[in-house]
């Protein structure tokens, strides 16, 4: 199954290889997923790993950015919202 030109190779549904056979021909697995993207393999007929070529591994692993806490509440643009509520008291309770 080709890579799709424009289309990123996780938008591919991965080749689905048998455990024997993905040991038996394992240099062709690694091959095929570098060059084809990912390589499903199936045990017991229920899928259990995918190979992925390194650099989309990594691309999939690396640690998202994050907004520090101050700049990303005030990106929610929440000018509007009123968050008043009534004063709490506490409970009457009997002794």
């Amino acid at each position: 199954m080709p890579k799709v030109a424009g289309q990123p190779r996780n938008a591919i549904a991965p080749s689905t290889w048998k455990l024997e056979d993905a040991k038996a021909r394992f240099s062709e697995l690694v091959r095929r997923a570098h060059d084809e993207g990912p390589q499903a393999v199936t045990v017991r007929g229920r899928r259990a790993v995918v190979v992925l070529d390194a650099d989309e591994f990594e691309r999939l692993a690396a640690p998202k950015p994050s907004l520090p806490l101050v700049e990303f509440l005030e990106s929610l643009n929440m000018d509007g919202l009123d968050l008043t509520r009534e004063p709490d008291f506490g409970r009457e309770v009997d002794l």
